[in-house]
């Protein structure tokens, strides 16, 4: 009963009842700094991801910005909304990369669309400029780059 007893409780080795000779050894319990070692990669790539969308997004907005005087209020427009699909591009892409496990070891291929989407609206939506919206789609790389560089 007092074996029983100690292990539930987690008082330290106590002798059993045939006459002290032996004793029960309390079961390996992994300490919480190893614990919580364990989740500093997770935590470390969910600040990784909210650093690359945040350069992106000033990136995009400095970008937008030194366009409007430069090239006009159509190509910025153009170029902010290539910008915004590229983070949509870059969150669909972190999601797919969060989800491969030791069961699924591809990527999600529906962040492809988002760029598909894209040239699709500016052929068709004539206030849509082609190049700058490509442009401002692949801003999320020079981002990356300097994130690289950058990071400790």
């Amino acid at each position: 009963m007092q074996a029983t007893l100690a292990v539930n409780t987690g008082s330290p080795d106590v002798p059993s009842n045939d006459g002290g000779c032996s004793s029960v050894r309390q079961p390996d319990v992994e300490p919480e700094s190893s614990l919580a070692a364990g989740d500093a990669p997770v935590d470390e790539y969910g600040r990784l991801q909210r650093r690359l969308l945040l350069a992106t997004l000033a990136l995009t907005a400095l970008v937008t910005l030194i366009t409007w005087p430069v090239f006009g209020a159509a190509a910025a427009c153009s170029l902010l909304l290539g910008g915004c699909c590229g983070l949509l591009y870059l969150r669909l892409l972190a999601r797919s990369v969060a989800r491969i496990g030791p069961d699924s070891r591809s990527l999600g291929r529906f962040q492809i669309v988002v760029p598909a989407l894209l040239i699709v609206a500016a052929a068709r939506i004539p206030a849509i400029a082609l190049l700058p919206a490509l442009a401002g789609f692949l801003l999320y790389k020079p981002a990356l780059l300097l994130q690289a560089v950058l990071a400790p």
